[in-house]
């Protein structure tokens, strides 16, 4: 792969949001593609779909994978709390050092499937002070950043914003819009988060609204971005929507098709 075609050759970029483990898929995603972008969430903490992968079940077992997710779906946070702070107390060692642990053995193995080029952002369930450990020659990390590729500029905004769900990447309204600022006009805004619209933020198996970026939406209004780039909704009520002069997409489903989505110009 190179992010550099010949002259007169057109450039295909293709994209991945919410990998969750899927490093079987990941390491072929780049195939035919000049460059992949990868919009983060690499991490596998529960899936809602199979309840018997991920770190949770993992350490807790698929049962009480089942009870966790049946909570967070009915919005009983703060049992699923409870139920959690019961189960860690039966864990010995430090919560702390025991996540990251298992991160850490699932970065290993997904960094390593990264092509060469690879740009990346962070999402909301990522742990951006272990990314420099992992992250090879060939992948470049962005956070409030820009990059040139194929003659385009992609702006790259990782994370996501505060939830009850407390997930390691959350930061504040502020912070976020901070970021969206720094990148300003570009032709490709990548972010793991939407803007914040209805049918782009309701997760229609979770049967929730998700956390979109209200800083997001205005700056994809004002600066006219060809495209908008997003993950985290994995079943949104609406997978692609124009806003004005943006082409906005959801991409984040590829631990579940494990087919990148592909740009070409």
């Amino acid at each position: 792969m190179s992010s550099t075609p010949a002259r007169g050759r057109r450039t295909r970029v293709h994209v991945v949001s919410d990998v969750h483990g899927n490093a079987r898929d990941l390491a072929r995603a780049g195939d035919g593609a000049d460059a992949l972008v990868c919009l983060g969430d690499l991490v596998l903490f529960l899936d809602y779909a199979d309840h018997s992968r991920g770190i949770f079940p993992d350490l807790f077992g698929t049962e009480n994978a089942d009870r966790l997710v049946a909570l967070r779906t009915a919005r009983r946070f703060k049992e699923a709390g409870e139920l959690g702070a019961r189960l860690w107390a039966g864990i010995e060692g430090d919560r702390a050092t025991v996540i990251e642990q298992a991160v850490r053995r699932q970065y290993a193995e997904l960094f390593a499937a990264f092509p060469t080029p690879t740009y990346a952002t962070y999402g909301n369930v990522d742990m951006p002070a272990l990314w420099k450990e992992y992250a090879g020659s060939g992948t470049t990390v962005l956070d409030g950043e820009r990059v040139e590729i194929g003659g385009w500029t992609f702006g790259f905004v990782g994370g996501g914003l505060r939830t009850p769900m407390r997930t390691p990447y959350e930061i504040s309204d502020e912070e976020y819009a901070a970021k969206i600022e720094a990148v300003g006009e570009v032709d490709v805004l990548c972010t793991h988060i939407p803007p914040e619209v209805p049918e782009l933020v309701y997760d229609t198996v979770a049967r929730r609204f998700e956390r979109g970026s209200r800083a997001l939406l205005d700056a994809i209004r004002r600066t006219r971005p060809r495209y908008a780039l997003f993950g985290h909704v994995h079943q949104p009520l609406v997978k692609r929507m124009r806003i004005g002069a943006t082409e906005c997409v959801n991409v984040g489903h590829f631990a579940g098709t494990g087919e990148p989505w592909a740009l070409e110009w």
